[in-house]
């Protein structure tokens, strides 16, 4: 098998999958100078777009070959050409300290998940407690909301099946460099994602195909041996001479166990406070606050693609942006979501917070992205680990009351941000998020050091995308989830300071996005596979 790097087809040849194939075929055969006949198999293996000059924006591919005669190819004569092993799956060595009952794992998102899975995989029959509702019970509930306006605090969308990620873009792109990606991205594939997830280099998934995702993985964990319970929240633990003996589950039942998994995610508050009561050791963790800006696809596409912009092949245009200013903060954009819709994300009564979400097709009117502004725990005011997570409700809560104190979000055009002043009305582009909005000053939620970075960002960023800081552009507020603000002491082996409990994923701070909370629940999930023995009960 080869491996060839770096070929180039223009949009055109890449308008389907078919046309894109042969394309690729076409050029392979006349750079090695070999016939149609030669080649067995062509896989894609990377796919990625190169829009760096507007006028010439075209996909860059890898390409795996298997050739009926490899030895008609001398490799070296031919640049971005190396011959490569198939990869073949790790078999992890079993451990041999004896289980007594079967590994817990708390949390049914991304890092609890594929722990559970891995787990399910090797026979150690797992059983995951998941606070929330199944993702179809979640869908009904979060309708019912967005109807209603009447807050259900398990019905949110940060709790349940597949997490908070499942109302979201289902965004794959991580900056780790783990081969354990390969193996989510295959377990996702093998779950109904789409094959272009296995090679392009921007992956997402969609929050409509996300939802038939995970739980068809749920129920492949199911056949392997595992269990998962629903509306069950871990309430607290059980110890002898300080070991993990048990877990307790809505303050009712004592789960009794050996081994607690920890994905608690990172809006889990009153589990937090559950687990520094119990003395688990935590840490303070800078995360960001800021707010969700939102334009119109049309105009980020444009920027983005110039006069390819709306070319069939390319679908909504992205963009990831950050600026340090001179005051030494930064600010960024993070989880953009193209042709998307603001939500509501709220996890506490009388809170307020935003996220973004996108289809599978992400053919909305209107893009989104989280604008944010870097916080350090010199800034939440005492010493407390939890200390944090009171800086996130404050805002949070300001945002309710400011916003009519119903679950509508603050709002400001991006024009009267710039020159301080509250809003009177939409211009070219209407808000996306639900139940409704109220018009407010963020600079009456949000602190000066946020707001001053913020609006030095928006200039710089419109240099970069034009049109970024235009007046009709919406800030909706406010976005203080970005990442947990805890980080739960473990060691080499993932162990927290209580022996048999693993914290893992965003919510214990070793994670930041889908793929990385999935690898980090696989890296504990091969701890336990590697110091004890299935279950065998």
């Amino acid at each position: 098998m080869i491996r060839i790097t770096e070929l180039s087809l223009p949009l055109d040849n890449a308008i389907d999958k078919e046309t894109e194939i042969a394309s690729l075929r076409h050029l392979i055969i006349s750079k090695l100078h070999i016939q149609n006949s030669d080649i067995l198999s062509l896989t894609l293996q990377r796919k990625a777009l190169d829009a760096r000059k507007k006028q010439q924006i075209h996909f860059v591919y890898n390409v795996d070959l298997t050739l009926k005669n490899e030895s008609m190819l001398t490799l070296s004569a031919f640049k971005n050409v190396k011959e490569i092993s198939p990869v073949k799956e790790d078999t992890l060595i079993i451990g041999n300290e004896e289980l007594t009952n079967r590994p817990v794992v708390i949390g049914f998102g991304p890092s609890g998940i594929f722990a559970a899975y891995l787990l399910a995989k090797y026979g150690y029959r797992p059983i995951v407690l998941e606070r929330g509702a199944n993702v179809d019970e979640r869908s009904k509930r979060w309708d019912a909301f967005l109807e209603t306006g009447v807050f259900d605090e398990e019905g949110n969308i940060l709790f349940g099946e597949g997490g908070a990620g499942t109302f979201s873009d289902g965004k794959l792109t991580t900056l780790i460099n783990d081969p354990r990606c390969d193996l989510i991205l295959k377990t996702l594939h093998e779950g109904g994602a789409d094959e272009e997830i296995l090679y392009r280099s921007k992956p997402h998934i969609g929050t409509d195909v996300l939802r038939n995702v995970i739980k068809n993985i749920r129920h492949k964990m199911i056949e392997m041996g595992g269990e998962v319970r629903f509306h069950s929240k871990l309430t607290g633990f059980r110890m002898i001479d300080g070991v993990l003996d048990g877990v307790e589950v809505n303050h009712q039942e004592i789960l009794k166990t050996q081994v607690c998994l920890l994905g608690i995610g990172h809006s889990a508050r009153d589990t937090f406070e559950m687990i520094y009561n119990h003395h688990l050791k935590i840490q303070q963790k800078p995360f960001s606050i800021g707010v969700r800006i939102e334009h119109l696809q049309e105009m980020i596409n444009t920027a983005q693609y110039g006069s390819f912009a709306n070319h069939p092949s390319l679908g909504a245009a992205d963009y990831k942006l950050s600026y340090h200013s001179p005051s030494g903060r930064s600010a960024y954009t993070f989880c953009m979501c193209p042709g998307g819709t603001v939500v509501c994300s709220s996890s506490e009564e009388g809170t307020v917070l935003t996220n973004g979400m996108s289809y599978h097709a992400r053919d909305l009117k209107n893009a989104n992205a989280a604008l944010l502004v870097n916080v350090s725990p010199s800034e939440y005011g005492t010493n407390h680990p939890l200390a944090g997570v009171e800086f996130q409700r404050q805002f949070e809560q300001k945002a309710f009351r400011l916003g009519g104190m119903n679950y509508h979000a603050p709002v400001q055009l991006v024009g009267d941000f710039l020159n301080d002043k509250c809003s009177s009305g939409f211009g070219t582009v209407k808000p996306s998020y639900k139940p409704g909005t109220k018009f407010i000053k963020m600079t009456d939620i949000l602190p000066p050091f946020v707001t001053n970075t913020l609006k030095e960002a928006l200039l710089d960023f419109d240099k970069k995308i034009k049109g970024f800081a235009s007046k009709d552009a919406i800030l909706t507020g406010v976005e203080t989830r970005s990442s947990s603000p805890i980080r739960i002491e473990r060691n080499q082996q993932l162990e927290s300071n209580i022996s048999g409990i693993y914290p893992i994923g965003e919510g214990a701070g070793y994670a930041g996005g889908i793929m990385s909370s999935a690898v980090d629940g696989l890296k504990a999930a091969e701890q336990i596979i590697l110091h004890f023995k299935p279950f065998k009960k």
